[in-house]
Parts: structure tokens; C-alpha cells; sequence
């Protein structure tokens, strides 16, 4: 499984760099840019929220080398409640909540419990997480996939998938990448982010608010659905080897260490070109 080492999120981006330190883009008035004094740290997961009027609203989470975690940002529902976690091997993050994978396969979380994306903690047999707006994805060991939360258009309907090697999710959708490149979709179908079925050799895939991305073999992006902001605009990206998808932006990470970033940046959050190298996924 590859470890995030770029983050998008609502109008903030972060960035792992290969010393263990994180880089951050955008305005950060919820304090989730504050992760200057961050250090040891081998994953990052930033908050997302679809609507601009919870732009207020984020928060950053990081994944110490010692299986600590520790976040910063808005802390209104408890997400950032996270320094008594132990053991942890990965860390998501979506609007008002916070996951985490235990090393033995099951799963903590943090934040907003009203729509019960919180419910994990049956989980088992886990070895990767995905959050979106108002649901939780995991990936169990055997290729299956499991969903919890808000499923009023049917993201959360991935039981029957299998084969699935990763997971992302955006507002109203899910998708999964088979251990064969194809890509998997669940959810809302206006919006375009499910149009994924003709998707072949990918490596890796990514899910904005209403925006999926895919990474092919060949290193090169693919993007379907909503683009008012120009996050879709990835064709002319080449030897990219990791993707992240926040609400109106995308990211991609290329082999050198270096990010790109398209989308919109009312924010400052593709804001990225001072950004050092950037660790290579694990």
C-alpha cells in the first residue's frame, strides 16, 4: 500500500518531505497550515469538505514514524483528538473526522458522529482507509472493501467489490483500484466522478468533492467529472507516481520529488512551486 505523502484538501495542500517534515499551501485561518514544527512523520491526511461555506473548517493530520499521530486545524466535533492513538500505520482524514489503522487491522476514529461515519470500530483485517465528506471506506486484507456513513446515493454500496488493492472517496462517490489497474465506482453519477469503467493500467487513483484521478502505468493522469476549477486539467502532466484530490484542486507528485498542481487557488493552495522534495511514496 503507498503512504500519502501529498495532501488536498478544501483550500489547504500538504506536502511530506523526504526529512520527515511537512510543507503546507494556503491560507490556513483554521490553523491546519500549522505544521512547521511537525517532524518524523511518514503519512499526512487533510480535511475535506465540498461546500464553500464550511471553507472555515479543516484540519491536517500527520503519522509519526512511532505509530503517534498528531493534527491540527478546527477541532469543532473532536477530529483532532488524536494524541492517545498508539500503533497507528495509517491516518485518514475528511470533513470533521479523523481515522486511523491500528497495525493488527482495526481502526480508530475522532470527530462528528451524527452520521455514523465513525461507526469502525468493528472493523477488522483492515490495511488501508479512505474518508470522504460524510462517509469511511476501508480496504480489508482479502481485496473486499467496507463503508460506513451517509449513503444516500449509494457510496457506501462496495460490498460486492473485490480484488481491490486501494481506496479513495470524495463527497458523494467511492472508487477502488483492482490489483489488475481497473477502477471501480460507487455513488452520485451526476457529477461525472464515477465515469471510470474505460480506466485501464492505472496505479493509482484519488477522489476529489465531485472529481476522481487516476495514474497510469506510463505515469501520465486521467480525471473525470466536475472541473469548474480547472482539477481536471491533468492531461499534459507526465512521470507522475502519486495523485491527491481535494475539492477544487488536484496534485500530482512526480518521480523527482517535485508537485504539480492544477485547480482552483483562491486560497493559495496550489501555491506549491517553494515546496523541496517531496519523499517518494513508501
Amino acid at each position: 500500500m503507498i503512504s500519502a505523502v501529498i495532501a488536498a484538501g478544501r483550500r489547504h495542500s500538504l506536502g511530506l518531505c523526504a526529512d520527515g517534515t511537512v510543507v503546507a499551501a494556503g491560507t490556513g485561518t483554521s490553523g491546519e497550515c500549522r505544521v512547521g514544527e511537525w517532524a518524523h512523520v511518514v503519512a499526512v491526511a487533510a480535511g475535506n469538505v465540498h461546500t464553500a461555506s464550511n471553507t472555515g473548517r479543516s484540519h491536517s493530520v500527520g503519522l509519526r514514524a512511532d505509530g503517534t499521530v498528531t493534527a491540527t486545524g478546527w477541532n469543532g466535533d473532536g477530529q483532532c483528538d488524536v494524541a492517545g492513538w498508539r500503533g497507528v500505520i495509517r491516518v485518514a482524514a475528511g470533513w470533521r473526522r479523523t481515522l486511523g489503522l491500528v497495525g493488527d487491522g482495526t481502526v480508530l476514529a475522532a470527530g462528528r458522529l451524527r452520521e455514523g461515519a465513525c461507526d469502525v470500530s468493528r472493523w477488522r483485517e483492515v490495511v488501508a482507509l479512505a474518508c470522504g465528506d460524510w462517509h469511511s471506506v476501508g480496504l480489508r486484507a482479502d481485496g473486499t472493501a467496507v463503508a460506513v456513513g451517509n449513503d444516500r446515493r449509494g457510496q457506501c454500496a462496495v460490498g460486492t467489490w473485490r480484488d481491490v488493492t486501494a481506496v479513495a472517496a470524495g463527497y458523494l462517490h467511492t472508487v477502488g483500484l483492482t490489483d489488475d489497474g481497473r477502477v471501480l465506482a460507487a455513488g452520485d453519477r451526476s457529477a461525472g466522478a464515477c465515469d471510470v469503467s474505460a480506466w485501464r493500467d492505472m496505479t493509482a487513483v484519488a477522489a476529489g468533492s465531485h472529481h476522481t484521478v487516476g495514474v497510469t502505468g506510463a505515469g501520465r493522469v486521467v480525471a473525470v467529472g466536475g472541473g469548474d476549477s480547472g482539477q481536471c486539467d491533468v492531461a499534459g502532466w507526465r512521470g507522475i507516481v502519486s495523485v491527491a484530490a481535494g475539492s477544487t484542486h488536484t496534485l500530482g507528485l512526480r518521480a523527482d520529488g517535485t508537485v504539480v498542481a492544477a485547480g482552483g487557488n483562491e486560497h493559495g493552495q496550489c501555491d506549491i512551486t517553494g515546496w523541496g522534495a517531496i519523499r517518494s511514496p513508501a
